[in-house]
Order: C-alpha cells, then sequence, then structure tokens
C-alpha cells in the first residue's frame, strides 16, 4: 500500500537496510551481496476447474543463501506480486539472522483471492503450485523450506508435504520439506499460536527493561496496558487474547476488514473472534461500539498499537495522527519508511516485525529439528524429570514426618513441580528464550552507539552483521 508516491513495500525494506549499513563497516561490494535478492523464479500454471482452464501466477523468491536451507512462508492472496514477495525474502533473512536460526531468507506467493475457491479446488491448485516448486528444489528440505503466511495454514501446508512426499517417496525427512503442518503430518505443539506468542513474549521483554520503557514514556507493567489491534487472525488473535488472559492487558479497539470496535474499558477477545468466525465481520459484535471507518482507530488514544495484518497500513496519509507511543509490528511491514521517520521524529518506539513476529520462523525452526530427529520433544526425558522430581518431594515428606515438623507441601506446588516438560512446555521456553536474547542484542546495540538512534536500526545492525560473518567464512 502506497500513498501519494511513497515508496514501495521492497523500497522501504532497502531504505530501512541503507540507514544500518551507513554506520557498519562494510566493503561496498558484501554491502550489495547483502541487499540484493539472489533470485525470484515465477510460475504460471493452469488448473482445470469448473470445466475450464484457470492460470494462475505464483512465486518463490531466494533473497540469501548464507545458510541453507533457506526460510520463509507462502502467501495466498491477490495482492501478491514480485516486489513484495522479495521483500518480504530479505526480512526473512534479517530476521532468521536476528533470532539465530540457521536459515537464509526465502519467500512465496501465489496471486488468487481463497475465498473464490472450495477447499477441493483449492487443494488441486496448492498441489499443482507445490508440483511446480518441488521439482526445481524450491521447496525442500535441505534447501527450501516454506511455512503458512496470510491467506494459508495447517491445511494447504499437509497438501504441500503430502505432494512432495508423492514425487520423493524415498526422502526420509520429506516431512522437513514445510513447517505449519498439522500435529498428525508431522507437525509441532505450539506452531499454530507461535507467532502471536512471540509478540507477547517481546512486549514482556521490554517491560524489563526500565531505559525502554522510559524512551516510549510508559511505565509500570503490561497489566492494565491499553491495546489496539489491527488484524484479528492468526497472528493479532493470538496476541491478543495472551495479553488480555495472561497479562492483564485491555483490548480497548480491534480492527478489521468491515470496519472496527472500540471499547475503553476492555473487549473479551474470544468473544469478538467466535463473533468475527460466525458472522465473517466485526459489525454488531456487542464487545464494543462499531466504527465503519476501522483505521481510524489506528490514530486513537492507547498505550500500545499492534499492527498486525497487511504492509503499509501506517503511512504518510496517517503517521503524524498516530497517537500510540509504542508500535510493536506483528505485520511484516506495517509502517513505511516515510511513516517510520515521522513517528521517529515524534519520539514514538517502534518494536520492528523483523524481531517482534519472529515466533512463527522460531518455532518452524523448533518442528523443522523435530522432522529431521523424528522424535517428539520430551519423549526421551520427560517421565525421568518426574521421577527425579518425586525423589525429592517423597525426601522432603519424609524430612518433616520423621522430625516431626508438621508442615506439608502445597497440592499445587507439588503437581506443578512434578509435571515433567513436554512438547508444548519445551517449545514455549524454547520462544521465549530466543525472544529474550533477539531483544537484549538490540537494546544492547541501540544504547551502547550514539549512531543507532532506534530499535529497527539496532536490529537491522545485528542482522546484517550476522549474515556478513556468515559470508565472511565463505570466503566472500
Amino acid at each position: 500500500m502506497a500513498f501519494n508516491g511513497e515508496p514501495s513495500f521492497r523500497q522501504s525494506v532497502d531504505l530501512m537496510f541503507n540507514r544500518a549499513v551507513a554506520v557498519m563497516d562494510l566493503s561496498p561490494g558484501l554491502e550489495e551481496k547483502i541487499r540484493v535478492c539472489n533470485s525470484t523464479y515465477t510460475v504460471r500454471f493452469g488448473v482445470r476447474l469448473r470445466g475450464a482452464i484457470h492460470t494462475f501466477t505464483g512465486y518463490r523468491s531466494v533473497h540469501s543463501e548464507h545458510m541453507e536451507p533457506v526460510k520463509g512462508g507462502i502467501r495466498f492472496a491477490t495482492s501478491v506480486n514480485q516486489d513484495e514477495v522479495e521483500a518480504l525474502a530479505a526480512l526473512m533473512t534479517y530476521k532468521c539472522a536476528l533470532v539465530e536460526t540457521p536459515f537464509g531468507g526465502s519467500k512465496g506467493g501465489l496471486c488468487i483471492d481463497p475465498r473464490q475457491y472450495d477447499e477441493h479446488e483449492m487443494e488441486l491448485i496448492t498441489r499443482r503450485f507445490a508440483y511446480e516448486l518441488i521439482k526445481r528444489d524450491l521447496i525442500n528440505p535441505a534447501q527450501n523450506v516454506p511455512a503458512p503466511d496470510m491467506g494459508t495454514g495447517e491445511r494447504e501446508m499437509a497438501w504441500i508435504v503430502d505432494q512432495y512426499k508423492r514425487m520423493n517417496t524415498t526422502d526420509i525427512n520429506g516431512a522437513a520439506c514445510v513447517t505449519g503442518k498439522p500435529l498428525n503430518a508431522g507437525g509441532i505443539q505450539g506452531r499454530v499460536e507461535a507467532t502471536g506468542r512471540g509478540v507477547q513474549y517481546a512486549l514482556r521483554e521490554f517491560f524489563r527493561h526500565p531505559d525502554d520503557m522510559k524512551a516510549a514514556k510508559l511505565d509500570g507493567k503490561l497489566d492494565g496496558k491499553r491495546v489496539i489491534v489491527q488484524g484479528l487472525g492468526n497472528v493479532g488473535y493470538h496476541a491478543a487474547l495472551f495479553l488480555s488472559m495472561e497479562d492483564g492487558a485491555r483490548i480497548t479497539g480491534i480492527i478489521e476488514r468491515d470496519g472496527g470496535l472500540f471499547n475503553p474499558e476492555g473487549m473479551n477477545v474470544q468473544a469478538v473472534r467466535d463473533w468475527l468466525v460466525e458472522t465473517g465481520g466485526v459489525k454488531g459484535c456487542p464487545e464494543g461500539t462499531y466504527v465503519e471507518d476501522g483505521a481510524k482507530l489506528l490514530e486513537e488514544d492507547c498505550d500500545i498499537l499492534v499492527p498486525a495484518a497487511m504492509e503499509g497500513v501506517i503511512n504518510l496519509g496517517n503517521a503524524s495522527n498516530i497517537k500510540a507511543p509504542l508500535i510493536i509490528e506483528a505485520a511484516n511491514g506495517p509502517v513505511t519508511a516515510g511513516a517510520d521517520e515521522i513517528l521517529r521524529g515524534k519520539g514514538t518506539l517502534i518494536i520492528p516485525d523483523m524481531y517482534a513476529n519472529a515466533g512463527g520462523v522460531t518455532v518452524s525452526y523448533f518442528e523443522w529439528v523435530k522432522n529431521l530427529s523424528h522424535i517428539r520433544f520430551g519423549r526421551m526425558q520427560r517421565r525421568q524429570e518426574e521421577a527425579r522430581h518425586q525423589l525429592l518431594i517423597d525426601e522432603l515428606e519424609r524430612l518433616s514426618n520423621d522430625k516431626g515438623l508438621g508442615w506439608t507441601l502445597s497440592p499445587g506446588f507439588k503437581q506443578q513441580y512434578l509435571k515433567g516438560a513436554g512438547e508444548l512446555e519445551l517449545v514455549r521456553s524454547g520462544l521465549d528464550d530466543t525472544m529474550r536474547a533477539a531483544y537484549q542484542s538490540i537494546s544492547h546495540t541501540w544504547h551502547s552507539r550514539n549512531d543507532v538512534t532506534d530499535m529497527r536500526m539496532a536490529a537491522y545492525i545485528v542482522a546484517i552483521d550476522r549474515v556478513a560473518k556468515s559470508y565472511r567464512s565463505k570466503g566472500l
């Protein structure tokens, strides 16, 4: 989305990249190698539907192969084009480097409106698109590993992995060719919620840093903070649900395609989601006051603004009206380069997309490792952990009885302590650790250098430096 000749999404990514490398010690050649997209494959294929052949256009872009396989989602949307896919692939490179997952950056897309086709038709289209990519190794567990993105989910990933296995019948690691699969097709617990959970962990870490809170003119904790969420899809829904249910934040605004809801007292996110699924929109939902021009809620007074849908929703047209002191980019590229400059000038703090929504690729990494190891996380050690904990509890209770101390362990403590970590607990622990470590590297770079003015610039510097080191180790 552009406003009055504003730079495109891809140009915005390049401009933000340029701000970072301007203060880095990179040779011009290495700088150019990191910036450019290595390759983009465009495919046009036909599928017979409803008695006629329909032609579809799809893309798979590989931005950087400093590490392999490359990683990045596949989106199904009418807005898909080469520039968008290449910009998203670049962000994936920096995102993977920032959270230290061993992948290069890639992205794919199919220009289609999934709502125009039934499930059987979508399966035919998805399988044919996958076939075109698989036969060129653009889907492969060792070379290119897609995941869900806007317009796709577990269902599409299950079709793709099945298509890959049909074409590669002897590949024992075939399940690792995509991530974001259903559990019964080799998926991992916690993947569906992962990006939204990552947003929650990112905000929790932000509120552990007093200097960063001061920069955003915020204090205290997440509890009671007013949050406006744009987009109640998978990411926005889970982020809003966890922030409200587990951290006590008030979801005062929700923006969707058909408008928005506003309630200064806060809304029940699950109730809004149920209404949205049942009716297809938020109009008429009793949780809040309906606002026909939902985008206006982006400009409403709040503590935290969470754009979780499309790129470019905060642009030159509305940036000066944004009141939120803190924006966390749950979507890719929701703030344009022009808007970013305006917001920085106002003192608005932005937690950038390449970090904020990295929960998805982090848990995708865990899923990929699970598929390659062919064993569920926790299967080997969980009961052994529980047995060791039981020994300690039994000994404490024996000592209490023998010495006549008269104290007992509370049932709640015993139940929690005795429970060994299963796959979901391990995934959440790994995601939390990843988001904390990445935030700390950004914050350190931001505060330790006088030439780094904001978190986005710091995130780019950390990511680009890691990519550069990888290329240098290859002899470039």
